[in-house]
């Protein structure tokens, strides 16, 4: 059965965990359909683990529309979300409208999610009015990094918890038809979850939200340099891979590989009346 926004929405209802992971292409997208994941998101981390930045905040609309494109075309019954970049809503609301648009008519997402709480009301509010479904962002929002002065666990404190929680409910007022959860204590993200009436998804929250979403090459052990805290490993697809490419690397130098099997025949009569 397909997801859509009101079938996400009634597995909160009936308390039926989402599932949601980062995609970014065609056959990603493909097998995460096939394995059952309710939302693929096409997420701004696209810079960092498709492109090789440091951050997503390089990150443009043309990047974004480019995967959005290439996920929806695998997605099958798979709800796709795409992530709006930076500068591409806060400058305006109009500007937010037009790229929030520009995901679904050339990216043909389902969604689109924005980062930030109250400060994007403006901007929700108008893409939802132009009936484009939001998912909102709060917590640690990576296009803040430089502002946060880095990757740091948000709301600590009793203001900053106070501000979070605010912020889930004025984008739940807004219209935002779920609310990702990023990084924030567990406690916290239990009392959003039962004050907020939107799904919530969880990364780097807690068990007690109403879904969780991981960057899938985190999930697969694709990376092995750093692993956050939030991330577990569900596969080591990342060794598997390295000792398939070095497979490869051997039985090519070996002349093993492409074997008879992997050729295709032609007689010999053929052969023997070529000019040379």
């Amino acid at each position: 059965m397909k997801n859509t926004i009101l079938t996400i929405q009634k597995q909160k209802a009936e308390n039926d965990k989402i599932t949601m992971l980062t995609c970014y292409d065609y056959s990603m997208a493909r097998l995460m359909d096939q394995a059952g994941v309710n939302i693929l998101l096409v997420g701004d981390s696209l810079g960092q683990v498709m492109l090789g930045y440091d951050s997503t905040i390089p990150v443009t609309m043309e990047d974004m529309i480019h995967h959005t494109a290439a996920v929806s075309r695998g997605a099958g019954d798979a709800f796709v979300l795409g992530d709006m970049p930076f500068l591409s809503y806060q400058t305006s609301v109009y500007d937010a409208v037009l790229n929030a648009g520009r995901l679904l008519k050339e990216g043909h997402a389902n969604a689109v999610k924005l980062e930030g709480g109250a400060t994007v009301c403006p901007q929700i509010r108008a893409i939802v009015d132009a009936q484009i479904p939001v998912c909102a962002h709060i917590g640690l929002t990576p296009q803040s990094v430089n502002a946060f002065g880095g990757f740091k666990v948000q709301g600590k404190s009793v203001e900053a918890a106070q501000k979070i929680l605010d912020d889930a409910k004025r984008v739940e007022e807004a219209g935002a038809s779920m609310v990702v959860l990023e990084g924030i204590p567990a406690k916290l993200a239990d009392v959003i979850t039962q004050t907020v009436s939107i799904p919530t998804i969880g990364i780097g929250a807690s068990a007690g939200c109403d879904g969780q979403v991981l960057v899938y090459q985190d999930m697969l052990a694709m990376f092995s340099d750093f692993v956050p805290k939030f991330v577990k490993h569900f596969a080591n697809a990342g060794d598997v891979m390295k000792q398939g490419f070095a497979d490869y690397i051997a039985e090519v130098k070996a002349g093993t590989f492409p074997a008879e099997e992997n050729t295709y025949s032609i007689s010999d009569e053929i052969i023997d009346q070529l000019v040379r």
